[in-house]
Formats: structure tokens, sequence, C-alpha cells
């Protein structure tokens, strides 16, 4: 976590928030080209109607953050899109502004989500990301997920997985991760 004190709040996610959450999904996934994941780096981010339908259904969260000098025309500089599947709630995508990284918003955009889900009695968060990648499954494991074997896969994680090796993704070494929730 960086240094600099900074405040972060979360809140929903709006119409007005859509263009600005498809660039940093375009500033985060440029970091993948380090790794020499051009493919995952250059994957055009979700479409506009895509994120509307995560504002309908009250899946889409922002962060905005509030440092020492900040002005109050804030902007989200991260966000994370949830959803319900298979009676647990599925994180599919959570990304920080590569310029905003490091501070500990990604992990309370999680935790934040995994709050809601624990109030509404939910068992469990999911997701699914690259196992190799230092900011994917190494990260999450460190945010209170752990790697499903196999036959724990439920049949929205499994469609979820064929989608993704589908389209190419299992090139690279993928897991499906769970995150037990207090009730």
């Amino acid at each position: 976590m960086n240094d600099e004190m900074t405040t972060v709040h979360i809140r929903a996610g709006a119409e007005r928030d859509l263009r600005r959450v498809q660039e940093i999904e375009r500033a985060a996934g440029g970091l993948f080209r380090e790794l020499g994941m051009d493919r995952v780096a250059d994957d055009s981010p979700p479409p506009i109607p895509v994120l509307r339908r995560y504002v309908h259904n009250g899946g889409l969260w922002v962060a905005e953050e509030h440092g020492p000098y900040e002005t109050a025309a804030e902007r989200p500089v991260a966000y994370v899109l949830a959803e319900p599947l298979d009676g647990n709630v599925h994180i599919e995508q959570v990304s920080v502004d590569p310029g905003s990284s490091r501070k500990g918003i990604g992990r309370a955009l999680i935790d934040h989500v995994a709050a809601r889900a624990a109030a509404a009695g939910v068992p469990a968060l999911t997701l699914c990301t690259f196992e190799r990648v230092p900011w994917n499954a190494p990260y999450y494991k460190r945010c209170g997920f752990r790697v499903l074997a196999g036959d724990e896969l439920t049949p929205g994680l499994r469609r979820i997985r064929a989608e993704e090796a589908h389209v190419g993704l299992d090139r690279w070494p993928r897991v499906c991760m769970r995150r037990e929730l207090a009730a």
C-alpha cells in the first residue's frame, strides 16, 4: 500500500461512469503487455450495453480516490463487476487504474462486495483469474480466496471457464477461486 494518505469512496456505478470504466479497463489491461500477454492487453473493455446491465442489476461498484489535494470533482479510479452465480456472488472483473494501484483500492472494492453479499446471506464470492499473474491469483489469495479443485466447480463456473477457453484465455493457466463469507 502506498504511504500517501488516501481516502476511498465506494458507490454504486451509474450511467455517467460507463465510459470511465472502459478507460480504467484499457489502462489496467495494458499491464499484461509487460508479461507478454498482448492478447489480454489488447482485449476490448466490456461494451456499454453490458456495463449498463450491471448498473441496472446493482452489480457495478466504483471507487473514487480522495487524496490530500483532490478537488470535489471526482471520477472513478477503479471498479468491480459482480453478479449472482450458483447461489454465490461472482466477481466478473476488478480493475484499478495503474495510477491509483497499490493503495488498497481493489481490496476495498472486493471487501465492499463481500460485506454486501454477507449481509444478504450469500455464502461466498467466486471469481476466475490467471493463476500466475502477480496481481491476479496470488493477490486474490491475500484477499482471502482459495483455488477451487476441478470437482468443486459449480455449473456456472464450468460455463464461464468453457467460455474463457473458447476465446483463448487458456493460453495462460486459469483458476477459479472462492472466498467464504461470514454469516
